[in-house]
């Protein structure tokens, strides 16, 4: 494979921008077999074993005479979680991670055995498989709120059983309508304007026996706090997940067996406007959304007995209601609480006031079907200290937390009763040093809100030292401005509670070039503060789910975190917010606003590539057959209209370029092709032959079509001639290989017509690093990457960037993340850690590092489903030392930067070939080293 065409098979297939239907041939295959593998032993089987899915008696998996294998079963997970409750699809799928002390060690069979503690529901026996993700369920027909247990052990290379996995479970959630026996309640049915103050539910309960276990299931929206017997049951903030309400409701289940008492409890809940009463006019029409009514809840506790009967305790008449604290909430505009009103002891079977409060009031459910919050919930995850503390004007002080994040601010005070405190949050600064909250309520003479945004307030109870932070609303801030403390604070009277969707950091990347490191670091920052259960533009302005802004940031997102469950759930969003056209908005969730305005392919299509990177990177083949009609379904729609003549209206390009304009039909035309070549893909692994002929056809003739509208192969322009124009003809696999080298070469003149800087928006510069490199200057590309003036990220971080900025221009935004492709690169390009599409989800692997510049090491590690992927590489005396690390069950290509193979030193490697400068080594699992004379 020439130099040139090996990225091409990484990046171009692996971006969905394939020249041709081969790129993942021989992963289609594999997870073929892989699925018959999985559902091949059925239910409850005894001992035995599986080969081609057929049982082969007498086999009963017992340890052979050589022994037990050193390889280890760890992490354990199901549905991408650990150790799960509330799963409320049927056939739950199960992954672990290999451990071995030994190379080249590999899965040949695995056995899992799932169980209650009454009887064994699924023994899969020896399943002959090398398959460790995402294996489903095939035991006995799975039941609402049953708790399995389940291990697995696996056959390594030489057919050595491993010692079984700890222990891991899932629980399951309601499975049918039927099972919810409780009633949605509330404090009002009618829309109060603005917004009245939050209800505040409580119900008694007695217990005369002893309990085995208890799950209390709630659906509070717009968002909830559950509480019992006087205290919150979870650090879960901002709950349930955010969906569209008449479509899908998330409920959150709980286990609270230890917090209930012998004799008498009480549950609490208070509720939030969150997006299902957005009570201020906005841009959106998020005030007029479809689901808009006021705040409720539907919730039952479930009490298992150790005798084995049991109860449940649900919402109804017999709740009681009041107000509290909270008297205003928005999830744009604030919280004001006042704490003269705090209700001590509220949610406490002691509490005897209730006599004053109101019945509940029965209200109407919001629509949706219920859905289990299976991803992880919304959580404060750090608390940062004031860095910074500064009288702007007599009263009012400026606090800097040094870091721009999304989440709020907790204030800790002492003062007169009746006192109010005032919190302003932004990002940016006035000249004179006060709070500048212009780029958040709109962009330039664009303004998005009609009320004040962003700020919180508190009236003091007084007395004794209080403290306060927002329950109902997130903010996305560095930088908070306060009035009307009584006295004078200190920098400990705030302090900045991060908040994000809890998911896990398996991802790091760090250089010889601090500004490359500063960069990766201000990347992670934005996307973890733009992830709120949905991954959103920003967290102060709009709060929205950009379509095009979360596939932008989708690959990065697969090697930086673990957020396989939180894209799976949002991918539905899309899929519930599809018109039966075919029709996407250009947001999700939407009140209905964006399907005809600032939508178009290069947004719509995060509903094919967010899934088609969750199959390159955690080889989740489910979602794409899940998805399947819906992307048959975008893809015609997007047929229909005839953008190479001319842009439908609303339809969404390059945004936010720093000079250079394309034509949209040019980046719609990029989409279209890599939307179909997905279907094709897709069908391929349902074995629908005649769809996939049928996308790649289209595939191709979107191609073509191309070429003849807007290709000029006389001069290898490319409408518009620019960086971003060039960048997607190459990127989206629209040109033939002749016509690549000429349109790299026009690609190259125009960036150094630039002084080696870009002049791409967002759609270009997700292009960009991509086809420099696959053409074979990623060393340009690293130049790019390091500029400190306009237009270029190294500018953003000596301005003191903390995050990435909506535009090079700094126009809107200062925590975005669609610019931040960039992050993926330094794990692709630099560190060389490559997916491989010839075994999806880092079951085969590409390690092929760039040695570019004035670098003098590069390393980064991914945790994948399958284990750690690790590349590290520096020159020390003037040779490449390469260190790399291959999970369990993987194999490895190695691409090494050297001119012979007798200049390179590679124990336990393959030599495969000489290539282009490089040397091609394979490996199985474990840790290699090579070195280079250079």
């Amino acid at each position: 494979m020439g130099k040139v065409s090996w990225f091409r098979t990484v990046a171009v297939v692996l971006l969905g921008g394939w020249m041709s239907s081969s790129g993942c041939s021989s992963a289609t295959t594999a997870g073929s077999s892989a699925t018959s593998d999985a559902s091949a032993p059925g239910a409850g089987g005894g001992s035995g074993s599986v080969t081609d899915g057929a049982v082969v008696p007498g086999v009963d998996g017992s340890a052979p005479a050589s022994g037990e294998s050193l390889v280890k079963a760890t992490s354990t997970i199901c549905e991408y979680l650990t150790n799960p409750i509330g799963v409320d699809v049927p056939q739950p799928r199960l992954s672990w991670a290999l451990e071995s002390t030994e190379r080249g060690q590999k899965q040949t069979a695995y056995q899992i055995v799932a169980s209650t503690e009454e009887d064994t529901l699924w023994d899969t026996g020896k399943v002959v498989s090398g398959k460790q993700t995402h294996v489903a369920y095939a035991g006995k027909p799975l039941v609402s709120g049953e708790h399995v247990t389940w291990k697995v052990k696996i056959w390594d290379t030489n057919d050595r059983p491993s010692a079984w996995s700890e222990p891991a479970f899932w629980e399951m959630g309601l499975l049918a309508p039927t099972d919810w026996k409780g009633k949605w309640i509330g404090g009002v049915e009618t829309i109060v304007t603005p917004s009245a103050p939050a209800p505040y539910l409580r119900r008694t309960f007695s217990i005369g026996k002893p309990i085995r276990s208890a799950r209390v299931r709630v659906a509070g929206l717009g968002y909830a706090e559950l509480y019992l017997n006087g205290k919150k049951v979870s650090d879960h903030v901002l709950d349930p997940g955010y969906t569209r309400f008449d479509r899908r409701i998330i409920y959150v289940t709980h286990d609270v067996t230890t917090a209930i008492a012998q004799g008498d409890n009480a549950l609490g809940i208070i509720l939030g406007n969150g997006w299902l009463n957005v009570n201020a006019a906005d841009t959106w029409d998020f005030d007029s959304a479809p689901w808009r009514m006021t705040p409720r809840a539907l919730a039952q506790l479930e009490i298992a007995y150790a005798d084995g009967t049991s109860e449940t305790v649900v919402t109804d008449e017999k709740w009681k209601l009041a107000t509290g604290a909270v008297v205003f909430d928005g999830i744009r505009n604030g919280e004001s609480d006042d704490g003269r009103l705090e209700k001590t002891g509220w949610s406490t079977p002691a509490y005897v006031e209730d006599a004053s409060w109101t019945p509940a009031l029965v209200v109407k459910s919001p629509g949706g079907v219920l859905s289990a919050q299976m991803f992880p919930p919304q959580k404060v995850v750090q608390t940062l200290a004031t860095k910074k503390m500064t009288e702007v004007k007599p009263g009012v002080f400026l606090f800097d937390f040094g870091q721009n994040i999304a989440g709020w601010a907790e204030l800790a005070v002492t003062g007169p009763a009746g006192t109010k405190v005032t919190m302003k949050y932004g990002e940016v600064l006035s000249p004179d040093g006060s709070l500048d909250q212009t780029n958040v309520a709109g962009i330039g003479a664009i303004k998005f809100y009609r009320a004040p945004v962003q700020t919180d307030t508190y009236i003091l109870k007084g007395g004794a030292a209080e403290t306060f932070e927002p329950r109902f609303a997130y903010y996305g801030f560095q930088y908070v401005e306060m009035s009307g403390y009584s006295g004078r604070p200190t920098m400990d009277s705030l302090h900045a509670r991060v908040v994000h969707t809890a998911f896990e950091t398996i991802g790091s990347f760090s250089s010889s070039n601090d500004l490359l490191n500063r960069i990766q670091t201000a990347t992670q920052w934005s996307y973890q503060a733009n992830f709120q259960s949905i991954p959103t533009d920003c967290p102060h302005r709009e709060k929205n789910g950009w379509m095009g802004d979360a596939h932008m940031a989708g690959e990065l997102a697969m090697l930086n975190f673990a957020n396989g469950a939180a894209y799976t759930k949002w991918v539905r969003d899309i899929r519930d917010e599809m018109r039966p056209t075919g029709e996407l908005p250009g947001i999700v969730p939407t009140s209905g606003w964006g399907y005809t305005n600032y939508s178009g392919p290069a947004w719509g299509s995060a509903l094919l590539l967010v899934p088609w990177y969750l199959y390159q990177y955690n080889g989740d083949e489910q979602i794409l057959t899940a998805s399947y009609e819906h992307f048959k379904r975008y893809v015609d729609y997007i047929g229909t209209k005839n953008y190479l003549a001319a842009n439908p209206p609303g339809w969404l390009g390059d945004c936010v370029m720093p000079g250079e304009t394309t034509p949209e039909g040019v980046t719609h035309a990029g989409y279209h092709a890599t939307d179909a070549r997905i279907v094709a893909k897709t069908a391929e692994l349902l074995g629908k032959t005649d769809d996939a002929q049928k996308y790649n056809a289209l595939a191709d003739k979107v191609k073509q079509d191309f070429l003849a509208k807007y290709f000029d192969a006389g001069t290898a322009q490319v409408a518009g001639d620019s960086q971003t124009a060039l960048g997607a003809a190459l990127y989206q696999g629209l040109l033939g290989d002749a016509d690549r080298p000429r349109v790299l070469a026009r690609l190259l003149a125009k960036i150094a017509a630039k002084n080696d800087h870009l002049d791409t928006g967002c759609l270009g510069t997700k292009y960009l690093p991509w086809v420099l490199t696959e053409g074979g200057h990623a060393d340009l590309f690293y130049k790019i990457a390091t500029q400190t003036d306009f237009p270029s990220w190294g500018r953003w971080m000596s301005e003191g960037a903390t995050t990435l900025w909506e535009s090079f221009k700094d126009e809107g935004s200062h925590n975005h993340i669609f610019l931040g492709d960039i992050s993926a690169w330094f794990f692709r390009g630099l560190a060389g850690i490559n997916p491989d599409p010839e075994g999806p989800g880092f079951a085969k692997i590409i390690i092929r590092p760039e040695i570019v510049g004035d670098l003098t090491f590069a390393r980064a590690e991914t945790r994948t489903l399958r284990g750690i992927v690790h590349s590290d590489w520096k020159i020390d005396a003037g040779n490449l030392v390469l260190s790399i690390v291959i999970p369990v069950n993987s194999t490895a290509t190695v691409y090494v930067p050297a001119a012979s193979q007798d200049a390179v030193t590679a124990d336990g490697a393959t030599f495969v070939r000489s290539e282009s400068g490089r040397q091609v080594f394979s490996v199985g699992s474990g840790s290699y080293t090579f070195t280079a004379k250079r």
